[in-house]
């Protein structure tokens, strides 16, 4: 492959790149293309709470009193319990992330959009809760039953008012618990055998049920308890609809009103509503680790706990009445695990055993733990930013980054000429390549959260990326000064200035991972922008601009050399 052939194809390569940055940055150039459009208008920059106004909370945790080993789960367990509760806020792109001040542990929650601080700071700081309770099934199903009762002597009364004559629409309206049809007096409209529950159609479709009519009697149906009117009758529409299913051999379609009422059953309740408080918490649970048995030598993964003395004693009467039915482990309200008792455990040492891989082990230890060892919390800062301040602040973010851009491309242009205006051009493209680089994160599970600080790094990557090209263009014109052609000159000059621009941009990378390594939320995210910059500005300098201009400077470029260099700078032909 020739030289010119493999910079064309760099060319190819530079000008698609040019285009897909374009695209992702303004997307609007293509709000007309159908599937283009849509694709990508829905790409969003997350913007920090600095920008969009919330909440800036800042914990410390307290790991005093926990050993050294278990430091770092009870950090984690006590990260996760912030985060879910951060999940219940139902805010968009929530932060929450373990920091270091000095020796001491920090977790930063930023809330964007978030308003009421204090109510923030009571749900985040409110102790995760761990409960074991035992199975209420008996209790429950008589209440049940109660409920049930009562509800049939009101479906009762409500039929002798039907059967009266009372208007069937209105009572429908006022006692009906089928929120489908409740609104519309009953109603069903007209349908086919085999369209209802077995129960509902064996009364409907009987011959001795009469238009106009109400069934004389309650329809008890899995569902509850049904006051049946029949208010119409048709041949069906076709034979296939009266000839499916249980519907065989019925070519009619019935139109009824009914008035349902309910009947509660175990399954129609939360599966926490079958379990009972029995006194039993994490602060008895001393420890929860993944421990190995099964027998046979198997090894099989399981969880091991172990509760205090006052927790053994509860948790001994507990297995003890509880034999064969389940023990509820909630946290926060959530059931996490539900173990049937197999035998009296008196120790205070129990074994969850099932199907359980490793991680899924490890996982329910996580949670116990969670509950069992929380690390104490102590909110140590706060910043409350208004909506209206953050709106402000990207305006202003914005415009001195357009008048950064803007004042650093005239300066190129009119002091370095045709290579400023390359220089320039791939400046353009790099601030393109980051913006869409900020937009496409949103699609990954690490979306970049863009911030002040993150603005103020990005401001500062573009001057990086101008010191770049700056020294391969003194480096150009010093060899163009000794008397080479500029071609040589322009690839000598990025030869001789790469050593510094790569020294230069390694300290700053070096540095950045320092920040972000040791600082808190707002230098990371500076820091963090500025690597991303620095590392896309050294690809627009050193490719970009190099393609650029090694394919500007071939045939005519050496007939106006004044386009390229100054006087001051061309190679003294004078002889003495």
């Amino acid at each position: 492959m020739s030289i010119r052939h493999w910079l064309r194809l760099r060319l190819l390569g530079v000008i698609l790149l040019a285009v897909f940055a374009g695209i992702i940055a303004y997307p609007r150039a293509v709000s007309r293309v159908p599937w283009l459009g849509s694709a990508v208008a829905g790409l969003r920059v997350n913007l920090g709470l600095d920008l969009q106004g919330g909440i800036h909370l800042e914990y410390a945790v307290d790991t005093s009193q926990i050993p050294d080993e278990k430091r770092n789960d009870a950090l984690q367990a006590a990260l996760a319990v912030i985060e879910r509760r951060v999940n219940a806020f139902g805010v968009g792109e929530p932060l929450v992330q373990l920091s270091r001040a000095g020796s001491e542990d920090r977790i930063i929650v930023e809330l964007p959009g978030v308003k009421d601080v204090d109510e923030a700071k009571k749900m985040l700081k409110e102790t995760p809760y761990l409960e074991f309770q035992e199975d209420n099934t008996e209790e429950v199903q008589k209440q049940l039953d109660a409920l049930n009762e009562a509800s049939k002597k009101q479906a009762e009364a409500v039929l002798e008012r039907a059967k009266k004559g009372e208007d069937f629409a209105e009572l429908a309206k006022a006692e009906s618990k089928d929120p489908g049809s409740a609104e519309k007096g009953g109603d069903l409209d007209f349908v086919s055998k085999g369209k209802f529950v077995k129960e509902f159609d064996d009364v409907l479709f009987r011959d001795d049920f009469k238009k106009g009519t109400v069934w004389p009697d309650l329809v008890e149906s899995p569902f509850g308890w049904h006051i049946i009117k029949k208010t119409d009758e048709k041949p069906a529409r076709n034979a296939s609809q009266s000839d499916a299913g249980e519907g065989a051999g019925d070519a009619r379609e019935v139109r009824a009103s009914h008035i349902l009422f309910l009947k509660r059953t175990l399954d129609s309740l939360p599966e926490t509503a079958r379990f009972k408080a029995t006194g039993l918490s994490g602060k008895n649970l001393k420890n929860a680790f993944v421990d190995y048995g099964g027998g046979q030598g198997l090894g099989l993964p399981q969880v091991s706990l172990q509760f205090d003395t006052e927790g053994a004693k509860l948790f001994a009467d507990l297995t003890k009445r509880d034999i064969g039915k389940q023990i509820a482990i909630l946290l926060d309200g959530e059931i996490i695990s539900a173990p049937t008792v197999q035998a009296e455990i008196p120790n205070g040492q129990a074994v969850i055993t099932g199907n359980y891989t490793l991680k899924e082990a490890k996982a329910l230890v996580a949670r116990l733990n969670e509950g069992a060892l929380p690390a104490p919390i102590t909110l140590v800062g706060q910043q409350t930013v208004s909506a209206s301040l953050g709106e402000e602040s990207l305006k202003a973010s914005l415009k001195a980054g357009a008048v950064g851009i803007g004042a650093v491309i005239l300066f190129m242009i009119l002091y370095y000429r045709f290579f400023g205006l390359i220089a320039s051009g791939a400046l353009l493209l790099y601030a393109g390549l980051l913006f869409a680089i900020f937009k496409l994160s949103s699609l990954t599970p690490f979306p970049m959260t863009l911030t002040l600080a993150g603005i103020a790094g990005f401001i500062l990557s573009i001057g990086m990326a101008v010191d770049a090209n700056i020294l391969i263009f003194e480096r150009t014109w010093e060899e163009i000064k000794s008397g080479k052609n500029l071609a040589k000159s322009i690839d000598e000059g990025f030869r001789r200035a790469w050593p510094s621009i790569r020294d230069g941009n390694s300290s700053t990378i070096l540095t950045c991972l320092i920040l972000i390594w040791l600082g808190t939320g707002f230098v990371k995210g500076f820091a963090l922008t500025l690597i991303i910059g620095v590392l896309f500005s050294l690809l627009t300098a050193t490719v970009i601009t190099r393609t650029l201009l090694v394919l500007c400077v071939r045939g005519w470029v050496e007939r106006y050399p004044i386009l390229f260099v100054p006087k001051r700078k061309r190679p003294d032909t004078s002889s003495l």
